[in-house]
């Protein structure tokens, strides 16, 4: 599942985390890919090298690395088992993060290259769910993701620039999709920061609902005071000791449920 954006700053990556926080309380063994050379998926889930490749050496390198071996349990996972006390600890891998993976990220990316990602999968086994994090541009790192993805989610904030920027992705996809990816699964948009009392953001996702009929999935998620610290202190929104997150918790979990659900219909 690729997590993706035209424009930077509507929350692609939290939504990632969202969903990754979602899946580990679950107990759905899952892997994150931080394509975004900025890396602020890895940060999030509290995760470093430590000695292993980052994700892009591992493109570099995709015929003859094992993703497996590179990947680095979330910090997240040994907090969970802390909390749950439980005798298996839920999995949630991380392949981390770097600057290196930049290289990739340009227009003219061979097709040969768009095929790394999936190379990379192809060898790889025992998640239920792998979260691909795309910078956000429809440069080769996206592209990439696209090709080694069987569904894709669209974060968007109700905003005229947002908005007009996902119906952009969804032309582009489209191209792509019949050029590169004719199998590819669903897409589904979500609607990301929104604040109740703003008259614009009602109008926004009443254009969204228009725009992007079925494609858009529930919940949306609101914007939360303290999601930024949240991530600054690389928690799951699940394991956050405050009880004003409780809501948060219930609409990550619907999402996942949604958009899992969705790749799961017939002919979607």
């Amino acid at each position: 599942m690729s997590i993706s954006s035209l424009k930077g700053g509507v929350g692609k990556t939290s939504v990632t985390l969202g969903l990754a926080s979602a899946a580990l309380a679950a107990g759905i063994p899952t892997l994150v890919i931080d394509l975004d050379p900025h890396a602020d998926a890895s940060t999030g889930l509290g995760v470093r090298a430590n000695g292993k490749q980052p994700i892009g050496q591992m493109l570099k390198n995709a015929r003859r690395v094992r993703l497996q071996d590179n990947v680095v349990a979330s910090a997240w996972q040994s907090k969970a088992a802390e909390k749950k006390s439980r005798t298996r600890i839920p999995v949630l891998d991380v392949a981390v993060g770097d600057a290196f993976t930049g290289i990739y990220d340009r227009p003219d990316l061979r097709t040969r290259d768009l095929r790394r990602l999936t190379q990379l999968l192809s060898r790889t086994s025992g998640y239920q769910l792998v979260l691909i994090d795309c910078p956000p541009s429809l440069n080769g790192l996206t592209r990439m993701a696209w090709s080694a993805s069987d569904q894709l989610v669209l974060v968007a904030e109700p905003s005229l620039f947002s908005v007009a920027g996902t119906e952009r992705t969804q032309r582009a996809l489209e191209l792509f999709r019949r050029e590169f990816a004719p199998s590819l699964g669903p897409v589904s948009v979500v609607a990301n920061r929104v604040r109740k009392d703003s008259a614009e953001h009602a109008f926004r996702l009443s254009e969204m609902r228009q725009m992007f009929g079925d494609s858009m999935v529930k919940p949306e998620i609101p914007e939360h005071p303290e999601w930024q610290q949240i991530q600054g202190a690389a928690y799951s929104v699940h394991q956050w000791p405050s009880k004003s997150t409780a809501p948060m918790l219930t609409q990550f979990d619907a999402l996942l449920k949604d958009v899992m659900d969705k790749a799961a219909l017939p002919n979607s």
